[in-house]
């Protein structure tokens, strides 16, 4: 699929494969790996049509844990659970599977360099997902921290993230465009343009750090100065 649909197809993916799958680059698109069974393939072609399919190899129930790669953003370690961090480095670790959020992605390692270059104070992951920007926030120092999602399996998720990393995180369910949010002095967000921009709107903070775009894309964002930008891979984050 086209770059610029890929994180609505990633959503999208992700309700019917919740145990997870692989991404790729295909000369400049992004192609979506999944295993999956004949059932799951059938909605599969329905949710996206474009599908191709093939038999699986041996050893097929461990691969996915090669394209689940640790990274470094913002002074911390992010990874998986089977992977030792780093001596000395602090660590995230995000167990990948029911909620979207590993941290390897450009977006959400851009919101946790924003987020580490921040004064510090309480903190509101709006759209948190699997918690990892939240779990990050805490590990940086941010206090309280406050996660919501519109999502209950995603509330769910970013609460066990938050308990395995042994940091203090309130999760709840909520939608970050409609519903009452907690009060915070930084609010970030990983999520769709329109989104992003429907939040700002909003104002729940007096300073931002927002994502999920692409780099040649800005989102409106009346009444609010933008004082900080970062780009990776063609993927872009501001600061407000």
């Amino acid at each position: 699929m086209p770059a610029h649909e890929a994180e609505i197809g990633r959503a999208r993916l992700l309700e019917l494969v919740p145990d997870g799958f692989e991404e790729r680059d295909a000369e400049g698109d992004v192609e979506l790996v999944a295993y999956v069974d004949r059932d799951t393939e059938a909605r599969l072609r329905t949710a996206f049509g474009d599908v191709t399919t093939a038999p699986v190899e041996p050893g097929w129930e461990d691969r996915w844990r090669a394209f689940h790669r640790s990274v470094q953003a913002g002074g911390l370690w992010i990874g998986r659970p089977w992977e030792p961090p780093p001596e000395g480095v602090p660590a995230v670790v995000v167990d990948p599977g029911r909620a979207f959020g590993t941290g390897a992605h450009p977006t959400t390692r851009l919101c946790v360099e924003l987020l580490a270059r921040a004064e510090r104070g309480s903190l509101l992951d709006a759209g948190c997902g699997s918690g990892v920007v939240a779990v990050a926030g805490a590990r940086l120092g941010f206090d309280p921290v406050h996660a919501v999602d519109v999502d209950e399996t995603a509330v769910e998720v970013a609460r066990e993230t938050a308990r395995a990393n042994g940091v203090r995180v309130d999760v709840s369910r909520a939608d970050a465009l409609r519903d009452t949010l907690p009060t915070a002095d930084l609010v970030v967000a990983n999520i769709e343009l329109r989104a992003v921009e429907a939040l700002l709107a909003r104002r729940p903070a007096a300073r931002a750090i927002v994502s999920g775009y692409l780099a040649h894309e800005r989102p409106g964002a009346p009444g609010w100065e933008a004082v900080a930008r970062l780009e990776r891979d063609g993927w872009a984050a501001d600061m407000f």
